[in-house]
């Protein structure tokens, strides 16, 4: 049986990390803060700037503001910078329908104009974020068992199957007929979070919420 020293101790807090042109305000963002707020548990959920480089930045600031063990938690590219952080500071991470290959899907927006809606900024995709995510991005993953990896059977945006073959040896969970956006994710919070050594309370419930998500 694998044996890990987080699991020795809880998550001192959770870092969580949206998705591409994402924000604070995305429904599973407000979920994972509505469920460490239950708990009375530190919950960080930045707004990510949309470079590679300045994200994992930003989101590395913020660490130090959950005390020493930390539990990592991201969506799509937010699952990407997750595991970039996991990967150089050993730590758990719980990775949704992560990007495996962020610089060649985002070589598929490269001169597109995106305005995100949580800040109201207006910026084009250029080769400067496949350089930086390419830069980024780790070989392999280390130590899977660190891992908790969700992925929907149907993702339209990234193929569940590389996502698979990456975290191979992860805890898995697949959701059946679950799109990119991953809309089912109130109901594994409590999995999440056990991934992080708590318990949500008896009979706790995700609320339902209406915000546009992320890629």
């Amino acid at each position: 049986m694998l044996s890990a020293p987080w699991q020795a101790r809880p998550a001192s807090g959770v870092l969580y990390l949206h998705g591409f042109n994402s924000g604070v305000g995305s429904p599973k963002a407000v979920w994972v803060r509505e469920a460490c707020a239950a708990l009375g548990l530190p919950c960080v959920t930045p707004q990510l700037p949309h470079r590679p480089t300045a994200a994992l930045a930003l989101a590395e600031s913020r660490l130090a503001e959950l005390g020493p063990e930390p539990l990592l938690a991201g969506s799509s590219m937010g699952g990407f910078l997750a595991t970039c952080l996991a990967e150089r500071h050993g730590l758990p991470a719980v990775v949704i329908n992560p990007a495996v290959a962020p610089a060649r899907l985002v070589a598929g927006w490269v001169d597109e104009v995106f305005v995100n809606d949580t800040t109201g900024e207006r910026f084009t995709v250029g080769e400067a974020h496949l350089a930086e995510l390419e830069a980024l991005t780790p070989e392999r993953i280390t130590a899977p068992e660190r891992y908790l990896l969700l992925l929907g059977s149907r993702d339209e945006v990234l193929d569940p199957a590389e996502a698979f073959a990456l975290y191979r040896g992860a805890r898995t969970i697949l959701h059946p007929g679950g799109d990119h956006g991953f809309s089912a994710l109130g109901d594994y919070l409590p999995a999440i979070l056990a991934h992080g050594g708590h318990r949500l309370p008896p009979g706790w419930r995700a609320r339902q919420h209406k915000e546009p998500d992320d890629r």
